[in-house]
């Protein structure tokens, strides 16, 4: 028999998360999408957290992406707010019982034992090549990068504290820990 190749090994953890994340969803009454529009939230910095960017990020249509953010918004876990300066531009944000009921979909228990499973036995865990695969897979799609600002090329770290160079704005310590849909790899 022959071995399973990358393609197999990536898509049968997948289904393993995928499977994990259905129990969750299903225990809080929730569809997947729904945990992943909250994580996507509690995750993306403040130029990532409208409505375009969420359903860009996700793969999925804007109208899978509003249904489900007007299901979010009437049981109470998120909100959206206009843009200051362009009231065309919605921002979504995470409400504490939607921060709530994340931590409770969370898999991270999963992961922490997996991780621990293959340090122990291998030492082998290697962030590094995993971040190397998930870029080359976004580049083979041609999709946007997503990734941390602080990792970008426009980010700018000064004396006074941290500039995106794309926008010329200031950012906060938490934004630039979040993921950007403005992110572009050095």
């Amino acid at each position: 028999m022959q071995e399973p190749g990358v393609y197999e090994l990536i898509e049968r953890m997948a289904a393993l998360i995928r499977s994990e994340e259905r129990k969750k969803c299903t225990e809080l009454g929730l569809q997947p999408v729904h945990i992943q529009v909250l994580d996507y939230l509690d995750r993306c910095n403040r130029y990532s957290n409208t409505p375009a960017a969420t359903s860009k990020y996700l793969g999925m249509t804007r109208g899978t992406v509003s249904q489900s953010l007007i299901l979010l918004e009437k049981r109470g876990f998120i909100e959206k707010i206009s843009d200051a300066t362009d009231k065309r531009v919605v921002h979504l944000h995470l409400l504490p019982e939607g921060q709530k009921t994340l931590k409770k979909a969370q898999l991270s228990k999963l992961f922490d034992k997996a991780t621990a499973i293959l340090n122990l036995q291998h030492n082998i865990l290697d962030k590094e090549i995993i971040a190397q695969a998930l870029v080359a897979l976004q580049k083979a799609n041609g999709s946007q990068s997503f990734g941390l600002c602080k990792t970008c090329k426009y980010f700018t770290k000064t004396s006074g504290g941290y500039i995106c160079g794309l926008t010329k704005e200031k950012l906060s310590k938490s934004d630039s820990e979040k993921i950007c849909q403005e992110h572009t790899l050095v």
